[in-house]
Formats: C-alpha cells, sequence, structure tokens
C-alpha cells in the first residue's frame, strides 16, 4: 500500500532540496569562472585567477549582506507603503490578536504587524529573524478573507520566518547584486580601459572570459536557481502554515481568493519584493516571466495543501 505524505515529510523534502540548490550557487558560479579563463590561460594560471574573482566577490557580499541585514526591512515595509498597526487600535485589534494568536500556535515571538492600504490580495515577512519580524497584510486581504483563511496566510508568513526564508532569500538576492555590479564594473573597464601592447592579449582576454562568466551566471544561472530555492521555499511554507492551524483547507482556501487579484499597485515594478510575498504582486508581463517565476503555480500549492 502507497504511504501518505504527511505534512512533515513536505517540510523535509523541500528543505533538503533547498539546501542542494543553495549549495548549487557558489559551486556553479566558481566552476563557471575557472571553465571561461582556463580558455585563455594554462591550468595553474587559471585555477590562481578563478581565487583571485572568487574571494573578492565573497568579501563583497558578506559586506552588502551586512548593509542588507541592518537595513533591509525597513527598505521593504517603506517601498510597499506599510503602516503599523498595535492591539490597541479597535479596528486592527482582531488582526493583530489572530497575528498572536498564530505566533503563539507555531511557538514564535509576536511580530510586529503592518497594513498596507491596496485593495490587492497579499501579504508578505520580512526581518532579521523570529525575535525582529514583521507581518504586512493588504487592505484587500483583510477584507476578503475570513478569519481561518486569514490565519492561513499568517500561518505561511510566520512559516517563512520560522523556517528563515526571510533571511535566506535577502542572502540570495544581495548575492546576485553584487555579482550583476560586478559584471557591470568589468563591462565599463574593457570599454574605457587602454592595456599596455605587452598585456593587450593576455590581459584583455581574462578580463573577458571573467565578465563572461559573469554574465552567463547573472542571466542564465540565477535566475533559474533563484526560482527553483523560491519556489521549494513557498511549498515548504505552505506545508508548515498547514501544520501551525491544522487546516490545510482554510490556506487553500485563501490561495483560491489571492490568486484573482494578487496585484498591489507600489509593488508592481518592485521585483526584487515579489519572492517574498505570498503570490507575485506585479503583472504578467511576458511568457518567460511566467516560466522564471519565484512562485508556484497556485492551482498546484492548492492541490498539495487539499492533499494533504
Amino acid at each position: 500500500m502507497k504511504r501518505i505524505q504527511t505534512v512533515y515529510d513536505h517540510i523535509r523534502a523541500n528543505n533538503i532540496k533547498t539546501a542542494v540548490l543553495v549549495v548549487l550557487f557558489p559551486v556553479i558560479f566558481i566552476a563557471l569562472v575557472f571553465l571561461c579563463v582556463w580558455c585563455v590561460q594554462p591550468l595553474a594560471d587559471a585555477i590562481n585567477t578563478t581565487t583571485m574573482v572568487a574571494v573578492p566577490t565573497a568579501v563583497m557580499c558578506v559586506v552588502w549582506m551586512l548593509i542588507s541585514w541592518a537595513f533591509g526591512d525597513s527598505m521593504m515595509l517603506s517601498m510597499a507603503g506599510a503602516k503599523q498597526i498595535s492591539d490597541t487600535d479597535p479596528e486592527y485589534r482582531y488582526i493583530y490578536k489572530s497575528v498572536e494568536n498564530v505566533a503563539i500556535a507555531a511557538g514564535l515571538p509576536t511580530p510586529r504587524v503592518y497594513v498596507i492600504e491596496d485593495g490587492g490580495l497579499n501579504a508578505f515577512a520580512t526581518g532579521r529573524g523570529p525575535r525582529d519580524a514583521t507581518v504586512a497584510l493588504t487592505r484587500g486581504i483583510i477584507e476578503k478573507l475570513d478569519r481561518p483563511e486569514l490565519e492561513g496566510v499568517i500561518a505561511h508568513e510566520m512559516a517563512h520566518i520560522g523556517n528563515r526564508d526571510i533571511r535566506l532569500d535577502m542572502f540570495i538576492i544581495t548575492g546576485i547584486g553584487v555579482t550583476v555590479f560586478i559584471a557591470d564594473l568589468l563591462a565599463r573597464n574593457m570599454m574605457y580601459a587602454h592595456p599596455r601592447d605587452d598585456d593587450k592579449n593576455n590581459g584583455a582576454a581574462v578580463i573577458m572570459m571573467v565578465w563572461l562568466a559573469f554574465t552567463i551566471f547573472n542571466v542564465a544561472v540565477t535566475p533559474i536557481l533563484h526560482m527553483a530555492i523560491s519556489r521549494r521555499r513557498e511549498y515548504a511554507a505552505d506545508a508548515t502554515g498547514a501544520y501551525i492551524t491544522r487546516n490545510p483547507r482554510a490556506l487553500a482556501a485563501a490561495l483560491r481568493k489571492i490568486s484573482e487579484n494578487p496585484v498591489v499597485k507600489k509593488l508592481d515594478r518592485q521585483s526584487t519584493m515579489a519572492s517574498v510575498c505570498i503570490a507575485n504582486p506585479m503583472r504578467a508581463r511576458a511568457f518567460m516571466s511566467e516560466i522564471l517565476a519565484t512562485h508556484p503555480p497556485i492551482k498546484e500549492r492548492i492541490r498539495r495543501l487539499e492533499s494533504m
């Protein structure tokens, strides 16, 4: 007889797949740089050049991650135009209490709660960790969902907090930003540099191949890996959220309503924010944007929830 999959199986499988995908980021980057440089340098020199590229890139990533760690959450809330609420406000008391109840069920500290004045149905979580987390909900999702559905959405966001997805996503976005920045610097160097005759052939070729490695990584590799990781984390958050509320069908019903209008005007052009929301807050603009979307199809998420 076929074994029935439980919530624990979904969570465990998604965590393993995410770990594998995260490890692939630096491995593929280093391999790309080495292979591209090896085309124009001997093996020993190619290894040295790869090290000289990889170490400064890692240092820049760490520095930028520290900056994002300090200011990332406030920047995201500002971009969304979110405002903080408390349990002392009669209009939002039941929202705050719902978040508090779900946090207790999840065994996590109660996060700060923000509201985004937008009719679209969406939500996201941000912060440096469980003790410094924030859950933001749109006006539309508050008004259109009943209480079990809303608690399912909140549980999904609490799952992101508990699973440290906020931190993971921030690190990935930061790393991608650094590699794009370095590729731009290399391109400018090739455009404006005037190498001496004695190193024109070799030095310029090495810089060009390093730039090519960064470009391939940014254009072809990172979108696919980021998409795969984000989709895995959404499935994991759905499963964990269902475990917290013991009500997967409420979250499935919420996702069905969210799918009708997830667009948030202030986030419509903020592609870096798309992966942290419960559903893509941007309008679909092209076929490839659907293929490389950071969120799995909502129909598939609903199917998985209803099968638990």
